[in-house]
């Protein structure tokens, strides 16, 4: 007898800053964390805290740092803490590929965007995450953008990120389909603080999307 799996979204939460946060990411499920280590971010932390905050994720949740340009020794000193690394400046797939660990590449949405170029440049990545652009900031914008810009036929997982939230997560689930979905803002009381409530509602509405 054959078994055809159940299509399942995966969820990553990011920024995080407390310990308790984590502790209810990891109860709800979630299946990886995010740690901003890009200083300009109000969601940052130093290499002593992802330590400290890393130790707490247990197995088969997947621990990722996230970077904008910086160099390589910083990331070196956070290997030891991450299990995958996510590129959101300008880095190139050289750039990436150099630290022997799985990654992704985010792509900000910019009107002149070719994505399917873009999978080709980046084809070593584990997955494309597709965020909001807004002008001089990386990511966080807390802003979407129109879900129809992304082809069907992209050769890379998709990670949808910009402005997610509880409110339309549903549609996005079900308009993109995508491998994963990132939030970080929608899911927060303030920027590095989680809100309990809202994090449950993100979880609850991808699960009742996928199940549609």
């Amino acid at each position: 007898m054959s078994i055809t799996p159940l299509a399942r979204t995966r969820i990553k939460f990011c920024g995080f800053t407390r310990s308790e946060d984590i502790d209810r990411a990891v109860a709800l499920g979630v299946d990886a964390l995010g740690f901003v280590m890009w200083p300009k971010s109000a969601r940052s932390v130093s290499v002593e805290q992802l330590a400290a905050l890393a130790a707490r994720v247990p197995a088969f949740v997947t621990r990722v740092g996230l970077f904008v340009d910086q160099p390589a020794e910083l990331v070196e000193q956070c290997l030891p803490y991450l299990d995958m690394l996510q590129f959101h400046g300008n880095e190139t797939p050289e750039e990436c590929q150099r630290f022997a660990r799985p990654w992704m590449k985010a792509l900000r949405m910019r009107d002149e965007i070719d994505l399917l170029h873009e999978a080709q440049r980046y084809h070593q990545a584990q997955a494309l995450l597709l965020d909001a652009y807004r002008p001089g900031t990386p990511g966080g914008t807390g802003e979407t953008f129109d879900w129809s810009r992304i082809p069907a036929n992209l050769a890379k997982p998709v990670i949808l990120a910009g402005g997610l939230s509880a409110g339309n997560i549903a549609d996005a689930v079900r308009q993109v389909a995508p491998y994963a979905v990132d939030v970080s803002g929608g899911i927060e009381a303030s920027p590095g603080c989680k809100d309990a409530d809202k994090m449950v509602s993100f979880v609850r509405h991808v699960v009742l999307a996928d199940a549609r």
